[in-house]
């Protein structure tokens, strides 16, 4: 596999700005997702100099689009307002596992939410998670047994 060369900065935030505001809009209203957009885009700068390649870039801002909301969210409401009961059909995958990953460590709630809510591949995680495709794979696996455990009790 050839790796994909890293764009620009800004060229990755034309691309990928529309979908996050997007996302950080449906998770968190009009009103929070402005500050949560900048956050985002803000932490993957930070971070955009240590990345290895180019692939999966959309699946690596979007989780950390989500962390950030998630972290909104936690800022702003009680821990018991976080749970949401009934499901909507039209309510994207990564919302209907939130109220069950929100506990998991941020890599295990990563790989989780990408692998059952995204259905993206352990390499595409991997990439994602700025780590090999085995710790990936565990993150996952420790993250499922977590929430087993945790649904059992």
């Amino acid at each position: 596999m050839q790796d994909v060369a890293i764009p620009p900065f800004e060229h990755f935030y034309e691309q990928h700005r529309g979908e996050v505001l997007g996302l950080l809009r449906r998770r968190l209203g009009r009103e929070r997702a402005e500050d949560a957009f900048q956050e985002t885009f803000l932490r993957a700068l930070q971070a955009y100099r240590r990345l290895e390649h180019g692939e999966h870039l959309r699946a690596w801002v979007l989780t950390i689009a989500r962390n950030v909301a998630i972290d909104t969210l936690r800022r702003s409401r009680p821990a018991s307002e976080l749970v949401e009961t009934g499901a909507e059909d039209s309510r994207p995958a990564y919302e209907e596992l939130a109220p069950l990953t929100d506990g998991l460590p941020p890599k295990e709630r990563a790989a989780v939410v990408l692998r059952f809510g995204y259905d993206l591949p352990y390499d595409q995680i991997a990439a994602a998670l700025g780590s090999s495709e085995d710790a990936a794979r565990q993150a996952a696996s420790t993250g499922v047994r977590k929430l087993r455990e945790r649904t059992s009790t």
